[in-house]
């Protein structure tokens, strides 16, 4: 039995049978193993590179010198390690009347920062270069800032305290800057062990201390736990653990964003190869109704004839899952290439667990979705060599259609790691399955009266093989649809989806942040942004508040055990009042407040982490004054647009007489640099936060990851082309017998033509504008429910579908016209 079904796939390769069916399937495992080999190494590259955006793997931060013993157990373990220390204080240049001063970002580092990445060093034509060096005794590195604000040059002296500095180096980038309290200032970085000369800490300093630590990652996880073991058990105030997350919510959600629209990208790809397998079994079954039957009558049983086919799907099975992850671990490197700026150093090697999903999910959807064929097979009478005919499927035989449909969505939700995403796109495709067959079939429906009143032969022809192949034409309209849809998606969707995306945070994002502002000197500095072409910075008030009660419940850091939650609560909120919802905002929970009565908003991962609910109701104290709202809103913030967000938000008539200051975020191009310096001398209470360093990093991020999502998108297009290729030739036999039987009955080549022209053509059309809905629908749910984008729909995606559609009828009608009508209809009615 396993030597005849071997021959049986020999016989049926080289009748190009398996072809079609194994590029399907070469192409589902390859976008699957593409994108699985990518994200795990990208991820476990991330978890490593990625924390140079920390200087480390591991960030202690603390209000007092870190404990020795800490540093004593990590050398014991082998870490490398280093320390900074960070603060405010002013640095002046010149002397006596001439003497200049600025208030500074001042930050020590030991030998070694940072451990992971690199700062960026200003170069004298204007490029950057990268060191691992930190400044050498006697000398600082400053940011462009300082040059400008204290009018100094390189090479000239700056004072720090007690002790005159030498500005040795200009820095363009510093990778875990950060933006922190003390990093408003622009950076001034000294050696640590000038630190003491300076005397610049005293008691009632504000300083951080932070130490850094490197090592293999879950050696350094368990360092981690032990750490937070010490910290609980001695209960030490003021101390901290920081990680990606914690420290760089813009860089996180720009890399989930990544990881996301990837996995989206695998899934399109590989649901629409799973159409093309399917109908590519069907078309293999339809193809072998004939040679099963006469098995049948040579004596072959049931079991017999299910278990060769078996055999041949296995191996055409395993072959191509092989060859797609084969090929799927190729194209990873190509992904890899695009990203070499993103991770700079080798990635860990590639695990085996990509492979083995994408394989198992390979082998699960061939068999699948050849299964119920080949249960088919296996009830074809003896008769049907003489009698051409076909029972209908039998319950069982459609049941495990469904079988295999739920289980390779279940092994795609497995390999995606993303649930909501998964369920989504699954969601959406079985939902454009039911919809689009359900069109089609109004649309059969309704033909008939569109037949009645037509006595043109061409197009009672077409409309008549329509309604006679009812399910051929349903089952050719819904893959034509998902693969227009995809194709959609490849271009129009997805390009709108890059833009939303490169929109969240676009170049002209801001880059500087002004806090401070005075209510008597918001109308003046409103005029100076104006006067200098700043003309989209919005004001927002900004009020000092701590929270002191929940519910009439008091609020310490002892209330909560998290170490966020405690320092949250253990220091002021920067609370706002406005009217109206920011931009950039979106009510995921309750109602915008409509001023009447107490109420406020709050950042749903704030609500979370202090365990807030709507209708809870806080109590601040601002200034001595306490107030007192109930929450009616949470809020989801876009913390990747770099724009000013507020934890909490109150309305304007509970703060009305509250003391306020004004924060407000403006695009400052290179080219006007010079405004800060002249905003700082005119109103010098300022505070000017340069962020720039934070937008460039994270838009080299988007850059390099949306031109690896291009990349993986040709696996879309590959899939999407093989889906229109199956429907297409779907009917091809079924065709040419039509035609043989039509001609032989005195129907002209020309009418013949005309007649498949008409019905390609009312095929595309029909399936272009479901295709077009379906693709505006995924892309609206997919930027609201998964990627959090603004969405606008386009009558472009309409347009696009429709020229599509009538493109593909074209296409389909030249195809067919080809193969059906040159066929001769004698040698067709010798095969009937």
């Amino acid at each position: 039995m396993l030597i005849q079904s071997l021959r049986m796939t020999r016989r049926d390769w080289r009748a190009g049978e398996l072809r079609f069916l194994l590029v399907a399937l070469i192409v589902a495992v390859a976008s699957l193993a593409s994108v699985g080999f990518f994200i795990d190494r990208m991820r476990a590259g991330l978890n490593r590179d990625a924390h140079q955006l920390l200087g480390a793997d591991l960030v202690v931060n603390a209000d007092q010198p870190i404990d020795r013993a800490w540093h004593a157990e990590a050398l014991r373990r082998g870490f490398t390690l280093a320390e900074n220390v960070t603060f405010p204080s002013m640095a002046t240049a010149g002397e006596g009347d001439k003497a200049v001063s600025q208030l500074a970002a001042v930050k020590a580092v030991s030998a070694g920062y940072p451990l992971r990445g690199a700062l960026k060093l200003a170069t004298s034509d204007g490029g950057e270069r990268a060191t691992r060096a930190i400044p050498e005794e006697g000398t600082v590195w400053v940011d462009p800032g300082v040059l400008s604000a204290l009018d100094v040059k390189t090479g000239e002296m700056l004072k720090l305290g007690d002790k005159q500095f030498r500005i040795a180096q200009v820095i363009a980038m510093e990778p875990d800057r950060g933006a922190g309290f003390m990093n408003f200032a622009p950076r001034v970085m000294l050696p640590l062990s000038d630190l003491p000369a300076t005397r610049l800490i005293q008691n009632g300093s504000r300083v951080t201390y932070r130490l850094l630590v490197a090592g293999e990652p879950g050696a350094v996880a368990r360092f981690q736990r032990w750490l937070q073991g010490r910290i609980e058990r001695d209960n030490v105030k003021g101390v901290r653990i920081e990680s990606l997350e914690s420290g760089r919510p813009e860089m996180r959600a720009t890399l989930d964003r990544a990881e996301e629209f990837l996995s989206l990208v695998g899934l399109l790809s590989a649901m629409l190869a799973a159409v093309a397998v399917a109908m590519a079994a069907r078309r293999f079954m339809l193809r072998h109704l004939d040679a099963c039957a006469m098995l049948r009558c040579l004596g072959l049983t049931q079991n017999q004839v299910t278990a060769m086919y078996l055999i041949e799907f296995f191996a055409v099975g395993l072959a191509g899952s092989l060859l797609g992850a084969a090929v799927g671990f190729a194209a990873h490197f190509v992904l890899l290439e695009g990203l070499g700026k993103l991770v700079t150093s080798d990635l860990p090697p590639a695990t085996f667990l990509p492979a083995l999903q994408s394989m198992a999910t390979g082998l699960l959807l061939l068999i699948g979705f050849a299964i119920p064929p080949i249960l088919q097979l296996r009830n074809v009478p003896h008769n049907r060599v003489i009698r051409r005919e076909q029972d209908a499927p039998q319950p069982a035989t459609l049941a495990t259609y469904g079988l295999g449909l739920f289980a390779f969505i279940g092994l795609l939700l497995w390999q995606s790691g993303n649930p909501k995403l998964g369920l989504l796109t699954a969601a959406g495709f079985l939902a454009g399955f039911a919809v689009f067959a359900l069109a089609g079939w109004l649309s059969l429906r309704s033909l008939r009266v569109l037949r009645m009143g037509i006595n043109h032969p061409a197009w009672r022809f077409a409309l008549t093989a329509l309604q006679r192949r009812q399910g051929a034409t349903v089952v050719q309209i819904v893959a034509l649809a998902l693969g227009l849809m995809a194709l959609l998606l490849l271009t129009v969707i997805r390009g709108e989806l890059v833009d939303a995306w490169r929109n969240s945070t676009p170049p002209d994002a801001p880059n500087r942040f002004v806090i401070n502002i005075q209510p008597e000197q918001k109308a003046d500095f409103e005029k100076r942004l104006t006067a200098n072409g700043i003309g989209k910075a919005q004001l927002y008030p900004m009020i000092r508040g701590r929270l002191i009660q929940v519910n009439d419940q008091p609020i310490t850091n002892e209330t909560y055990v998290d170490d966020r939650a405690r320092r949250l609560v253990d220091r002021e909120f920067n609370v706002s009042t406005m009217r109206d919802i920011p931009p950039q905002n979106r009510i995921v929970a309750g109602r915008w407040y409509d001023n009447s009565k107490p109420e406020a908003s709050v950042e749903e991962g704030l609500a979370k982490t202090l365990k807030l609910k709507l209708g809870d109701k806080l109590r601040f104290d601002i200034a001595g004054q306490q107030v007192e709202a109930t929450i009616t809103s949470l809020r989801k913030l876009d913390w990747g647009s770099m724009r000013v967000n507020f934890f909490v938000i109150l309305n304007p008539a509970l703060v009305e007489n509250m003391p306020q200051t004004w924060i407000t975020a403006f695009h400052l191009p290179m080219e006007k640099a010079s405004l800060v310096n002249d905003l700082m001398r005119e109103f010098p209470n300022l505070t000017v936060v340069d962020v720039g360093s934070m937008i460039r990093q994270v838009q080299d991020v988007l850059d390099q990851v949306i031109a690896a999502v291009e990349f993986l998108f040709l696996f879309t297009l590959a899939s999407g082309v093989l889906v229109l290729y199956a429907a297409l030739v779907g009917s091809q036999d079924e065709r040419i017998r039509e035609s043989g039987l039509l001609r032989a009955l005195g129907a002209t080549r020309r009418q013949l033509s005309q007649s498949q022209w008409i019905e390609f053509a009312l095929i595309g059309g029909l399936s272009g504008v479901l295709a077009a809905s379906g693709a505006a629908a995924v892309g609206w749910t997919l930027a609201r429910y998964v990627f959090n984008f603004e969405w606008t729909f386009s009558p472009v995606v309409w347009i696009a579908g429709l020229t599509s559609g009538a493109l593909c009828a074209f296409i389909g009608g030249w195809a067919g016209l080809r193969n059906v009508l040159n066929h001769p209809p004698l040698q067709t009615l010798r095969g009937i």
